[in-house]
């Protein structure tokens, strides 16, 4: 493992005569240069704070290979590679037992974060992670095609089925060929998972497998969600939508060629930059609902986990701490733009005057629903492909929602088989 900063090393100091000896701990930072001024300053108080050293850790950055390197380190009960570490959204159950406890020592500070982000690391009772940033998905649509045609936001999907069909027409009648209703993530992987939560939880279809762990989804309101969506395609949106991840539907959007288009926060900013050809025109809400149903968003996002081998569970503590606090949350999202996960953030004029768009945020935000991932463990990554997979089918017409929901039922129910675990 390349460690960054090797000047940043220091020697063990001795304290007075019967204190303990200082300890190092090592802490996980981006390569960036954005990142290391960040962690350079959480150094700086770690250590003023603490008199223990810090030191950093280059870590691979493609999620799946560094979960992998975590599972390899803690197989060993390594306790000398890692102490402080940011974990994926979906890996607080997978990586549970290898986590350090923090129920009782980050009680005091539960309220100031967003209840979902905050549940989604709670394990059996016990939470295992810190919120460190958010991510959920939101409805981006074009203000000024809106305006154009007399049309409202939509509140309901049967309302943006309706608005995205009507000023398609219209645009492709003046000239726009290539203009799309809607885009969105469609490929048969882990995003095509957060769209599927989103459409069938919205419609009261649930969450596929509820906090307890059963399996929720053979229901007529999934059924009618997955059907929706199927509708979709080919018609508002593009067949092409079959092979969109972020990226692919960011760019459509940005472009100027699609209505309405459903992605992460980061897409706002870069819809907004100088070089975009709609900068200025988006508009961000909430993603929409059921006819009875509630708006909801996948929860998506990083947290802060100690090793549970670590050394100094005290000091790591304290090192959580401030990495979480609100000093240092607005200094990530100054300099490399990590939404806060604290909500006291999103009404501080400070923060606002730094990043306006956040406002519109909040409430998303507030909204979020996890993906079942906490409560299924170690299984996840099969509960996930069998969701991803079972919506790719009624998407590209291979399946209709009665049945897709009533096959992932009984899918899911033999991967739990004995129990998630």
């Amino acid at each position: 493992m390349r460690r960054l900063i090797p000047s940043m090393v220091a020697t063990a100091l001795a304290l007075m005569s019967g204190q303990a000896l200082a300890d190092t701990l090592r802490m996980e930072c981006a390569p960036s240069k954005e990142g290391r001024l960040f962690c350079n300053e959480i150094k700086q108080r770690f250590e003023a704070q603490t008199g223990h050293t810090l030191e950093f850790i280059d870590l691979p950055r493609a999620s799946d290979e560094k979960l992998s390197l975590f599972q390899q380190l803690f197989a060993a009960k390594d306790s000398s590679a890692i102490d402080l570490f940011q974990a994926d959204t979906v890996w607080i159950g997978v990586l549970n037992k290898h986590l350090l406890d923090l129920t009782d020592s980050v009680s005091d500070i539960r309220q100031d974060f967003f209840p979902a982000a905050w549940q989604n690391n709670v394990v059996n009772g016990r939470v295992k992670a810190v919120p460190a940033y958010l991510d959920t998905g939101a409805l981006y649509y074009r203000k000024d095609l809106l305006e154009k045609y007399g049309e409202q936001p939509p509140v309901t999907w049967d309302e943006l089925t309706r608005i995205a069909t009507r000023i398609q027409q219209g645009e492709r009648q003046a000239g726009h060929k290539n203009f799309w209703g809607l885009v969105f993530q469609g490929k048969s992987y882990e995003g095509l998972t957060c769209n599927a939560l989103e459409w069938v939880a919205s419609q009261n279809g649930g969450g596929f497998i509820d906090a307890n762990g059963n399996i929720t989804i053979n229901n007529p309101q999934a059924a009618q969600a997955l059907n929706r969506a199927a509708g979709w395609i080919g018609t508002i949106s593009p067949k092409g939508v079959l092979g969109y991840m972020e990226e692919e539907s960011r760019a459509v959007f940005q472009n100027g060629d699609a209505l309405f288009m459903r992605n992460w926060p980061y897409a706002y900013v870069l819809a907004q930059d100088s070089s975009s050809a709609i900068k200025g025109k988006v508009g961000v809400l909430p993603l929409p609902k059921g006819a009875d149903g509630n708006s909801v968003s996948a929860l998506g996002g990083w947290q802060w986990a100690i090793s549970a081998y670590t050394k100094n569970p005290t000091a790591a503590i304290a090192l959580l701490k401030i990495v979480s606090d609100a000093e240092s949350q607005k200094k990530a999202l100054a300099l490399m733009g990590w939404a806060p996960s604290r909500t006291a953030l999103y009404d501080d004029p400070k923060v606002l005057a730094q990043a306006p768009y956040l406002s519109d945020f909040k409430g998303i935000f507030s909204q979020a629903m996890p993906r079942p991932a906490t409560q299924t463990k170690r299984q996840y990554a099969q509960v996930s492909k069998a969701i991803y997979n079972a919506t790719f089918n009624v998407l590209r017409g291979d399946s209709d929602g009665v049945t897709a929901v009533a096959d992932l039922q009984q899918r899911l129910e033999r991967i739990k088989a004995r129990g998630w675990r």
